[in-house]
């Protein structure tokens, strides 16, 4: 009775492969073993073993004909992609070199591309990150928003082997999103992927008009024999309990606040000539700008961490009530922290493709989790040392920029140096981001990616205006990202891969309250970091 019970094709073990006839690309039993494979010999034969693999392959190809699929080689018969040769009627066997396996990376190359790929522009907002929530609450927030954004990402990786019947070798997050709940998962995936490179893109112009405006600011200085301290400040800003004190600058900016307003308007107008998102392909990438944002971040630790040494530590621990000079370690505002988190772990949506890359696929989720551990120590390394080594007295530590380079002068030479590399690496990142968000836009609307120069020009026109108008009148790049942030991160962070794990279980009835009270937690903690935007 047992023997009448166990299905006709089972999973068995054939060599070193395994065959499961509820997963078609699996089922494999036929290869070649490593002592037939032909060397440096030409004149080494196979085994019989070989050759029958190769007759039978040849056998249903030439049963009907090509173009019928009704006796196409049943995929139990043809051997995994490494173990493809090339038989000759010798009867040797050539192995097939090239392919995507000599794309593989190790697993160091591909925890240091995902790092390297959330290293942002958010780095900057992590000290008013933390100033906005208070000193140990930021610390709290950064560690457990690191965690659920590990957990998400983790689930959108799985997301494609949860599909059964299906070859999602080639799939996206979109396409599973598409899988469960048709056009509008596709649709809703895509609306909140271009919010966030969008945002990104704005911010981006926003930095992008600050650092070439205090480029200026150097030269200007340097030519004019204008000195000042390299200490902290706030670079001009009017607020007037950020404007004491012996180590603000004085006469750093004698020009006013609406003078300035007109040069950046100004230099928006030439980062706008001289905008390369026309062109129709990716061939404007002149530099590897993997390598450009590697070295800005490593040199920003390394400016992050002689400042601290210079200013050393002002901490004075208020666990709820705020002081002249130092605020509360609990704060009401500490969602817009989360916001910025939300954008600053945010890979999801490439994250599939990273790590198809990898050469270990058995080491994913290990190299995942190391890559945010990385990401987060940066985080909370930048963040903390600029908030402790903020100097209070005599400033407030509520004067702490969205830009923590806003408050440094500029004429300091060392952050000179950092915003000159950064805007080289935004002014060649930027165009790269606006070919992505062509690409997914106009492919969707159009079914072309440059569909002619009219349809380009006008969105060019939309995105750039944008980020001039931000730049012009409201160059807060903190609340840009916690807005953007929150809203992409609802969808992608939150809710898609949180209900689509839960329909998952739920179709192979494997559903149990405990995973659904999580995961409903989960799309009701995105809907919550949303709102709290708007009203904290």
């Amino acid at each position: 009775m047992d023997e009448d019970s166990k299905p006709l094709l089972g999973s068995v073990q054939a060599g070193e492969y395994y065959t499961d006839s509820l997963d078609p690309k699996q089922r494999r039993p036929f290869h070649v073993e490593p002592r037939n494979i032909v060397g440096d010999d030409p004149q080494e034969r196979v085994s019989a073993e070989a050759a029958a693999l190769s007759s039978r392959v040849h056998y249903y190809g030439r049963l009907t004909a090509s173009s019928d699929p009704l006796l196409v080689p049943p995929d139990h018969v043809i051997p995994s992609p490494e173990d493809i040769y090339i038989y000759s009627p010798l009867g040797t066997a050539f192995k097939v070199r090239g392919g995507d396996s000599t794309a593989k990376n190790p697993s160091i190359v591909t925890i240091f591309a995902i790092w390297n790929t959330m290293m942002g522009t958010s780095i900057l907002s992590m000290p008013w990150g933390i100033k906005q929530a208070g000193f140990t609450l930021g610390i709290i927030i950064i560690v457990l928003m690191g965690l659920l954004t590990l957990y998400c990402c983790y689930r959108v990786l799985k997301s494609t082997k949860s599909i059964p019947y299906e070859d999602t070798s080639d799939w996206e997050f979109p396409d599973v999103c598409k899988y469960y709940f048709g056009g509008f998962g596709k649709w809703s995936s895509l609306v909140f992927s271009l919010v966030s490179l969008i945002g990104a893109m704005v911010v981006y112009w926003v930095l992008m008009s600050n650092f070439l405006f205090n480029t200026g600011k150097f030269i200007y200085n340097y030519v004019h024999n204008v000195s000042s301290s390299d200490a902290f400040g706030t670079n001009g800003t009017d607020r007037g309990e950020c404007t004491q004190g012996s180590i603000i600058i004085t006469g750093l900016f004698h020009t006013a606040a609406l003078e300035k307003q007109k040069l950046q308007t100004v230099v928006d107008l030439r980062l706008l000539l001289c905008s390369r998102l026309t062109y129709s392909s990716r061939k404007f990438i002149a530099c590897n700008w993997n390598t450009l944002s590697t070295l800005s971040v490593v040199y920003l630790i390394f400016l992050v961490t002689y400042k601290a040494i210079r200013l050393g530590f002002h901490l004075d621990f208020h666990w709820f009530d705020s002081s002249t000079f130092f605020l509360p370690e609990f704060r009401s505002l500490f969602p817009q922290l989360s916001g910025v988190l939300t954008l600053a772990f945010f890979i999801h949506n490439c994250i599939i493709t990273l790590m198809k890359n990898n050469k270990h696929q058995e080491n994913n989720v290990r190299d995942l989790s190391l890559a945010y551990l990385l990401v987060g120590l940066t985080y909370l390394y930048v963040g903390v040392l600029i908030f402790a080594a903020f100097p209070s007295p005599p400033l407030s530590k509520d004067c702490i920029e969205p830009n923590f380079l806003d408050n440094f002068p500029s004429s300091d030479v060392l952050v000179f140096v950092a915003r000159t590399g950064l805007l080289f690496q935004m002014t060649t990142v930027y165009p790269l981001l606006g070919y992505l968000v062509r690409v997914q836009l106009m492919g969707q609307l159009f079914g072309d990616h440059y569909p002619g120069f009219l349809h380009v020009f006008i969105l060019n026109i939309v995105v750039v205006g944008t980020g001039v108008l931000m730049a012009r009148f409201y160059p807060n790049i903190g609340s840009i990202s916690r807005y953007s942030g929150a809203i992409c991160g609802l969808a992608l962070v939150f809710v898609l891969p949180s209900l689509i794990h839960m329909v998952s279980l739920k179709r192979r009835g494997e559903l149990r309250w405990p995973s659904a009270v999580f995961h409903s937690f989960l799309v009701l903690l995105g809907v919550a970091n949303l709102f709290g935007q708007f009203f904290m």
